[in-house]
């Protein structure tokens, strides 16, 4: 059995932060569990690299998957008894590591010390948004992410990508700046909710928009059309639940969820929503919105189809590779388009809504235990 190892550098940084886990913490929390069995834990600052012995990687794994009881003390002190314990040199007869979050590809020193102790690197794609959409992000990120793709490009052995959309995305950046792509499969991401609906938390029919509060997730687009609902139906408006904690550039989106009177208590704001909680408000809505300008997968999408619950989504190549033709689609800047959407699902007797529940009868909803033998078959073909 070819020997895994896995970077746990991002994870176990916002874990001590206590932040939530993102889409790409989920993913690699969802390695963790698949693999902790046999794999190793690697640590890196800066493209300086660590691998942590067979017992503190069991330990950080299990920090990791049980995030909600570990403290941020007990991951400083893992830490330091790892780093301390993980200076010898060791080489490996071996082994493949699973990158998959995109922090740090940008240091060849990474690629070249792995390699140098006979571990051969494989990194999730997950987007080439930076490079392509780079109005949605942070200034220098474009710069960043594209440094990131040459860099990884010329040491990587092999690619995941989690859609076809995407790897198509990286094929033509490749042409246009002259890289060479090695090995790649296309693994697509099944749900990363672990917990159980309970009882519906409101009295009033309601939506759901999940995911970090950013420019290109288009929230702004949202809270214009239920300041609008409000003004046409009153009381009568729908509630809109937006999950996800506030992200960078999107003071517009603060400013409304804060001061646009018209919005209280018809948009409810979750920035810490446990799975539980997650699960709960999505099992009962009665659909989710997801009006993205772009996105390099969507897993929400994914995981409110496997729910059973209806999505209303912008027209994306990489939510149709996902769905097919199940959602109701719509342009992210069609407003009146979404407002009519909105107030056709939220009556109790939709036909617009019966349609899309017997149409997502049809769904195949991607599993990670296809996700995962993809990426071993993928593994030891490369070996």
């Amino acid at each position: 059995m070819i020997p895994i190892f896995l970077d746990v550098t991002r994870l176990l940084d916002r874990l001590g932060q206590q932040i939530l886990p993102t889409g790409v913490d989920r993913v690699g929390l969802l390695y963790i569990k698949h693999y902790a069995h046999r794999a190793r834990a690697v640590l890196s600052i800066r493209g300086f690299n660590v691998v942590l012995s067979a017992e503190h990687s069991a330990e950080a794994f299990e920090l990791l998957l049980k995030q909600h009881s570990s403290k941020p003390a007990g991951i400083k002190s893992l830490l330091v008894r790892a780093i301390c314990g993980a200076l010898r040199h060791e080489i490996f007869n071996g082994g493949v590591l699973l990158h998959t979050s995109h922090s740090g590809l940008e240091y060849g020193r990474y690629f070249k010390s792995l390699k140098r102790r006979n571990i051969h690197t494989v990194f999730m794609l997950h987007d080439l948004i930076p490079v392509t959409h780079a109005e949605y992000c942070r200034p220098g990120v474009r710069e960043v992410h594209l440094e990131r793709m040459r860099v990884a490009l010329g040491h990587a052995a092999g690619i995941v990508a989690n859609s076809q959309d995407t790897l198509d995305s990286l094929v033509q950046q490749a042409r246009h700046n002259g890289w060479s792509v090695p090995g790649a499969v296309v693994a697509r991401l099944a749900s990363g909710i672990s917990g159980v609906a309970g009882e519906c938390l409101l009295a009033q029919p309601y939506f759901v928009m999940l995911g970090t509060i950013e420019p290109r997730k288009n929230h702004w687009l949202l809270l214009h059309v239920w300041r609008r609902l409000v003004e046409v139906m009153g009381q009568r408006a729908p509630v809109l639940v937006v999950i996800g904690r506030r992200g960078w550039e999107c003071e517009n989106v603060i400013d409304m969820l804060e001061r646009c009177a018209p919005l209280r208590g018809k948009v409810i704001e979750e920035a810490n929503c446990s799975d539980e909680r997650l699960c709960t408000y999505l099992n009962h809505a009665r659909a989710l919105l997801f009006p993205s300008f772009v996105e390099g997968y969507g897993m929400p999408l994914a995981e409110a189809l496997a729910m059973r619950v209806p999505v209303i989504a912008s027209d994306l190549a990489a939510f149709r590779e996902i769905a097919g033709e199940i959602p109701e689609y719509l342009d992210p800047l069609d407003g009146l388009g979404w407002m009519t959407r909105v107030m056709e699902y939220a009556t109790e007797e939709s036909p617009q809504r019966a349609a899309q529940i017997e149409r997502i009868e049809g769904f195949r909803e991607p599993t990670w235990e296809q996700h995962f033998s993809a990426v071993d078959r993928f593994i030891e073909e490369l070996m």
